[in-house]
């Protein structure tokens, strides 16, 4: 099968069954680009989804990108790309049409008050699943908890986590290098 077409239908259908956003769609986009197809290693896929959270922007929409850019460049990442946004803009726009007709509707109101755990479960799912290939552990545990505290309860701003996060990443790997380079001497 053609992979342009083959992206576009996986990323079409990622895009049109998965509730949640991004973030609910990362397990299904790794499951099917990293697990199903091996089209990218886990490492390369932990990377992208790292790169696609730090870049502005729609999480679906950057992963995508990126991951379609790694599959066939430019092409590659146009195709995946709208293969994700397609899906949500059809379905909005339906919404759009026929809003006025369901708004007030008390079954509609039920099933969207229902729908909103698992939408939350679709979010923890991956967060458990990037920290086991982040390789977290007892010992660096405390970098992403202390994270979302200062979030959370002081109201940092994630873009300042995630320069004193990279500043800290790049520290440690000097500090290691510079240990690593003393005890070979």
């Amino acid at each position: 099968m053609n992979i342009y077409l083959e992206s576009f239908g996986i990323f079409f259908k990622i895009g049109a069954f998965t509730i949640g956003g991004g973030y609910a769609m990362v397990p299904l986009i790794e499951n099917e680009i990293v697990t199903k197809r091996k089209w990218i290693a886990q490492e390369d896929f932990i990377d992208l989804l790292a790169i696609s959270q730090s870049a502005p922007g729609i999480l679906a929409v950057n992963i995508s990108i990126f991951i379609g850019y790694k599959l066939r460049g430019i092409r590659g990442s146009i195709v995946t790309a709208l293969g994700t946004i397609l899906p949500s803009f059809i379905i909005i726009l339906a919404i759009a049409l026929f809003f006025h007709n369901f708004k007030d509707n008390p079954i509609v109101e039920r099933i969207f008050k229902g729908i909103r755990p698992a939408v939350v479960a679709l979010i923890a799912a991956p967060t458990f699943t990037m920290g086991k290939s982040a390789k977290i552990n007892r010992y660096n545990l405390w970098v992403p908890v202390v994270s979302a505290l200062l979030i959370w309860l002081l109201g940092f701003s994630p873009i300042w986590i995630i320069i004193a996060a990279g500043v800290g990443g790049f520290l440690w790997g000097k500090f290691k290098s510079t240990k690593d380079k003393a005890g070979k001497i």
